[in-house]
């Protein structure tokens, strides 16, 4: 079937004022498209219709709309799903930062157009991938708080729930509580454990089956259809039973454990009555203490906070020890409570729960910071340094309580057949990995979540509202995967990658790239995909050094075709081209406000979006340098857990893949810099100036490209 495109050119927003719209019309028609016509505001209804009739009239199966950015105008450029649509950014990346009526404009304007007729004209729409027999089954491990506020959103949308505790009964860490904090005004009152209230919640659902004293044996396969196996350990019997299910998506809450309160000596821990927050809980609930104190010490972020110990902030231990300070006076009116502190960190509403514990007045807070504990017959004296009050200040009480931290409990237990290991990878707190800027609950095993203290630092209340999000993400990976969609952060991609295993030589860079473990192999190395796995990145396109792997919408083939389609000026016209591979999370977005800020850089560059600039195959560089350009600049999300990719380590791959980049401008004998990575966040635009125009005074220097005209 012959492709036939359809060219609609935007005169509004400026673009008519920078560009001359006859002669970008006149671009299209050398490139044979069916149709080309111009419009003042093509977002307009008459526009829109403009284009939908001739779509109807004239069978066009492309599109492609010069206008503004991609960006933009999503909801109005809306068209049936069996038309290729481009759009071909005059607005934010020509007209806006370039000079209106200047030759340079108009030859970006024309390459641009040219770029986008040549792509569209390599592309095919994608056809999803669809896995039979998809479960719409959800699994939850881990059963506490976290775990059971999530089972229980779950069912309340109509997903069946499989809720699994290793434990003997469900709680976790709530079957220890005394008291709760409380989340409500007047905020005066401490509460019960809401524990056997979400206990009671459970059982009203049919749709939630509950295992106990249950762990998984192994987890197989993708999103759509997990092969869950699990031991079911029963009363009297030692080896257990398994039991198999099917789910389509996975929350992980198993939780946290205390932070090593044997580590703390130099707190006092180990010497008598000297407790960790977490065992003075239990003595409280347990009534193992049939009078409290006289003296009570709080020694806050004991632990945390620490280069030595945990350097983060655990979050709950300074709620915790107000509750407890709360709690001893309602036990004992005669007891008086010490807290000291490095900060006290109450976010948000509980900032009233601490103004009602200040109002007491045998609660004694100071900042600062413990130099020395030591035992006086049955008292513990407490030396503090660098206190509010200015002087050192020394305690005398009968006992401490060390606010301990939170170490989350690890993910090994999944056991999922991932040729990338066991359990969910882990920042450098050994917290469960999450985009957190961007996509909290999310891992890099597509369709398994995160929830709770098990991601990062949490409280009950934070852990709650955490656990309705994550089987939110669980929900929507399912209904994606039944039709063949991507997830974050291409959501909605119907694109899936195709291997040509003919050419494959097994070199194993595929499944050992790939952020997200869609990649299994065979004994040979040979990749076995799973396609329901993919988050649509490209990275594997990236990695692959004999071209196997494409996408119908991005291909090796599309890119260097409109890499080919840019005219490249000669030498003696000294008019350079630098190719601009940029990431479309945020350096393509950081261009876009770069002009709506009207922020002006050089017109010598071209720039091309990819998914991830871990996408950026080799053969693009050698097709770019082929053809001309001068030089070649990559620009992509900022690396580093500080700032993730938004595909977890694409632009760390740009940089160690450098190596073969330079091997490819050393066999073609090209200076080292005619190549340069960049990292920018979404809201660095006012950098990309700089950027572009530094890398153009550095190209002019070193001169054309000797394979210009050849």
């Amino acid at each position: 079937m012959d492709k036939k495109t359809g060219v609609y050119i935007c005169s509004g927003c400026e673009i008519g004022k920078s560009i001359d719209i006859e002669k970008l019309s006149q671009v299209a028609s050398e490139h044979n498209v069916a149709i080309c016509k111009n419009h003042s505001s093509l977002c307009s209804v008459e526009g829109f219709d403009l284009i939908n009739n001739d779509i109807e009239n004239e069978n066009l199966d492309r599109i492609v709309i010069a206008a503004c950015s991609p960006r933009t105008k999503t909801e109005i450029f809306n068209f049936p799903e069996n038309i290729i649509l481009e759009r071909t950014n005059l607005r934010e990346q020509v007209a806006w930062c370039y000079e209106p009526g200047e030759e340079d404009t108009q030859m970006a304007a024309e390459d641009y157009l040219r770029m986008s007729i040549t792509k569209v004209n390599n592309i095919e729409v994608p056809k999803p991938f669809i896995a039979e027999n998809i479960s719409s089954e959800i699994l939850v491990v881990g059963g506490g708080i976290t775990g059971i506020t999530s089972a229980i959103e779950g069912a309340k949308a109509g997903y069946t729930v499989h809720l699994i505790e290793k434990e003997e009964k469900l709680g976790g860490w709530l079957n220890k509580l005394h008291k709760q904090i409380p989340y409500r005004a007047p905020y005066d009152t401490l509460t019960d454990p809401e524990l056997n209230d979400r206990i009671k919640e459970l059982g009203q659902y049919d749709n939630i089956k509950i295992y106990t004293s249950t762990t998984i044996n192994r987890i197989d396969g993708q999103p759509g259809q997990f092969e869950v196996s699990l031991l079911v350990r029963q009363a009297g019997l030692q080896n257990g039973k398994e039991e198999k299910i099917t789910v389509g998506s996975i929350v992980t809450s198993m939780g946290w454990n205390p932070y090593d309160a044997s580590k703390l000596s130099h707190l006092g821990y180990g010497k008598s009555n000297v407790l960790s927050n977490v065992e003075f809980e239990e003595l409280v609930k347990n009534n193992s203490v049939k009078a409290l104190p006289k003296n009570i010490l709080f020694i806050q972020c004991a632990g945390s906070r620490d280069k030595d110990h945990l350097p983060y902030c655990s979050n709950f231990c300074c709620g915790t020890s107000l509750k407890q300070a709360k709690y001893i006076r309602d036990l004992s009116p005669e007891s008086n409570v010490f807290i000291v502190y490095k900060d006290i960190r109450t976010l948000g509403l509980y900032e009233e729960f601490y103004k009602e514990v200040q109002k007491d007045d045998q609660i004694f807070f100071t900042k600062g910071e413990i130099e020395e504990i030591t035992e006086d017959n049955n008292n513990l004296k407490v030396n503090v340094k660098d206190t509010l009050l200015g002087e050192d200040i020394s305690l005398s009480v009968d006992m401490i309580v060390l606010a301990t931290g939170m170490v989350p409990a690890g993910t090994e237990d999944l056991n999922l057949n991932y040729r990338l290991g066991k359990g969910l990878p882990e920042l450098k707190y050994d917290f469960s990995d999450s985009h957190f800027i961007c996509f909290p609950y999310e891992t890099r095993r597509t369709g398994i979540y995160a929830a709770g203290s098990l991601r990062a630092p949490m409280d009950i209340a934070s852990s709650k509202e955490d656990a309705t999000g994550a089987m939110l993400k669980a929900i929507q990976t399912i209904e994606a995967t039944k039709r063949g969609e991507a997830v974050h952060p291409r959501s909605g991609d119907k694109s899936y990658p195709e291997l040509y295993l003919d050419r494959c030589t097994d070199c194993k860079r595929c499944t050992e790239e790939c952020p997200f473990g869609a990649y299994d192999e065979n004994e040979k190395g040979t990749p076995l995909p799973n396609p329901n796995r993919c988050r649509r990145c490209g990275i594997c396109v990236g990695s692959c050094p004999e071209r196997v792997i494409s996408f119908a919408d991005y291909s090796i083939n599309s890119v260097s075709a409109m890499i080919k389609s840019v005219e490249i000026p000669d030498e003696f016209e000294e008019k350079p081209r630098i190719l601009v591979f940029v990431c479309e999370n945020d350096a393509y977005p950081a261009f876009d406000m770069a002009g709506q800020k009207g922020l002006k850089y050089s017109p010598y560059i071209r720039v091309i979006p990819v998914r991830c600039i871990g996408s950026i195959n080799k053969v693009w560089i050698s097709d770019a340098l082929s053809q001309g350009f001068d030089g070649i600049l990559q620009i992509g999300c900022k690396p580093g857990d500080d700032y993730q990719c938004h595909f977890i380590h694409g632009s760390e791959l740009t940089e160690t893949r450098g190596e073969n980049i330079q091997e490819t401008l050393e066999t073609m004998m090209l200076e080292p810099e005619r190549i340069r990575t960049e990292f920018v966040e979404i809201t660095d635009y006012y950098k990309i100036p700089n950027i572009i125009n530094n890398y153009v005074e550095e190209i002019e220097l070193i001169g054309p490209n000797p394979f210009k005209d050849m």
